[in-house]
Formats: C-alpha cells, structure tokens, sequence
C-alpha cells in the first residue's frame, strides 16, 4: 500500500479524532482508512492508536511518529508549492506569537520583506514569554524555542540550535572553570524570570538522560538580551541559546563550558494549531526556513549583510 496514503490516513484520524470525519475529510470510506492504518502500524511494528467504540486516543509511540509525520507532510507541502506555486493572491491577517528577543531579532526583523512580496498581507506579533493557549487566543503562528510535542498541534523545525553555558574570560579566570554539573553551585548563574516564576533549572544531557540542575544568582530577567549583556559584564554564568552567542563564542569575546553535558537539539520551530492550518502560516514558515538556511545567517547574529 503506498506510504504516503497511511500516513495521510494516521494523520487525518489524529487530526479529526474521529473514523468516520477523517473518512469524510479523505474521501474514502471508513474501512479503506481503517486498512491504511492496520498496514501503517504492521509495516512500523507498534501501535500507534487506541481504538474502541467510544474513543480514539494516540498511544506514545503514536505521539511521537505524528510529529515526523506532521513535518514530512508539511515539507512536501512546501516543497510543491515551491516548484508549483498557487498563482492566486495572498491575502489576510496573520497573528504571531514569538518570544521577545528571537521574535524582535529573527522574526519581526523580517516582516518587511514578507510583506513586500506579499502586499495584501497584514501581520500582527505578540513578542511575549508567556505561552497562552494558541486555540483560545486565536494565534495563527507560534515561534518556540525547544522542541513541542503536541497532538493537537503542528510543529516544524525552523532552525538547529543549542543551549550553552557560557561566560566572558575575565569571569572564568577570576570565578575558575566549571568542569561538573555540581561546579554550577559556586557560580552566579543568572537565569529567565517570567512575572513570578523564576525559572532556575537549567537543562543538560549526562549519559544520554535529560538533567535538571537548580542553580542560583543574584539577578535574574523576563529578556534574554539583559542576561547576555550582564553575561559581557563579566557578572556571571548565562545559560543561553547559539543563536544568542554563537558570534560571540566565535569571536572569543565569550567562552563556552560543560559543552559536554549541552543539550542536542533545543531547536527552533514554528507551530500552529492542527484544526487551523493556514496558507499564511505555511508561507511564513517557508520563508523564515530559507532565511534561516543561509549558511552565513548565524554567523553574522541574524543581521543580514
């Protein structure tokens, strides 16, 4: 049976929640998307949904192969829109939501451009840590840093990224090197607050396990810009994103450690609600992707030369 066919048909069952509406939605009968589903999960091996009478759940496997899915789906929707673009006007308004420091430098930056190649658009960013809920706040496109698994919701990668700790020479050779998750306990380690919240765990990787260490400074901010600054003022440890630092750490005007405990993937992607997908939202991911794509991009901090 063609792949492409079952994957369609596990993505519109997840999507509509339903047999009978993702049938509906793929025009063909319940059976035929039942078969698909049967072959997909015996060509995988595993389960990826919990059927009954009354209720269709995903199981975790189920969760986690809808996200590839989502994005293999997604990338050849991009991919044929590229090589056979719809000729017919884009128009409409698009709410963005995006954190304050990446949405101000690598996303809102760019508007303009989007805007000058599509005329009748009108857009409209909310640059904001807090993380409301897209549906119910009516958001067309959310900007994350760090991966989101989510069944009720699209997620695409925009861009690779990294978490590093990271601090000025000056600090290091006064403070010493941490060497060990446990050395962060004798450092000033500046961290994100969010209103009340204080966010003092940074993540790691030690033996292949995720890895919450609590740490403890004597500040602490809402932007991620401030705890660079601070980070230049040879006031501290920061725990902070490559897009940040990445033309600092190659200039040497900032230092990175414990690079072997450092996260993977803390990428950057772009999600929007599975029951809401809109043109716009796909077009404004494909145009930030190829931006983001160019090899000297994050080389030069985002500012394009």
């Amino acid at each position: 049976m063609n792949k492409y066919k079952e994957i369609r048909a596990f993505v519109a069952v997840a999507t509509e929640g339903s047999m009978a509406r993702a049938a509906v939605k793929e025009k063909i009968t319940p059976g035929m998307l039942g078969r698909r589903i049967d072959g997909l999960e015996q060509r995988l091996g595993v389960k990826l949904l919990h059927r009954t009478t009354r209720l269709l759940t995903l199981t975790e496997q189920g969760r986690l192969f809808l996200k590839h899915c989502d994005e293999l789906l997604t990338d050849l929707e991009l991919g044929e829109n590229e090589l056979f673009p719809d000729t017919s006007e884009v128009s409409g308004q698009m709410l963005v939501l995006a954190p304050p420091y990446f949405g101000r430098e690598h996303v809102a930056a760019h508007a303009g451009r989007f805007i000058a190649a599509y005329p009748a658009v009108r857009l409209s960013f909310n640059l904001s840590n807090d993380y409301p809920d897209p549906v119910q706040e009516d958001y067309d496109l959310c900007i994350r840093i760090g991966n989101v698994i989510d069944p009720d919701f699209v997620t695409t990668k925009l861009a690779s990224n990294r978490r590093v700790v990271c601090a000025t020479p000056a600090y290091l050779e006064k403070h010493g090197v941490p060497r060990k998750l446990e050395d962060l306990a004798d450092h000033n380690c500046l961290a994100v607050n969010l209103q009340a919240d204080r966010h003092r765990d940074w993540l790691f990787q030690e033996d292949g396990k995720l890895v919450a260490v609590k740490v403890d400074g004597n500040m602490d901010c809402s932007d991620g810009e401030v705890l660079v600054r601070w980070a230049h003022d040879d006031l501290c440890l920061a725990w902070r994103s490559t897009w940040e630092v990445g033309a600092q750490l190659a200039s040497g005007e900032l230092v990175s450690v414990l690079d072997e405990y450092a996260l993977p993937s803390f990428d950057i992607t772009a999600v929007y609600p599975r029951n809401k997908p809109s043109r716009l939202a796909r077009l404004f991911i494909a145009f930030l992707k190829d931006i983001y794509a160019q090899p000297s991009y994050w080389a030069h901090d985002g500012q394009e030369q």
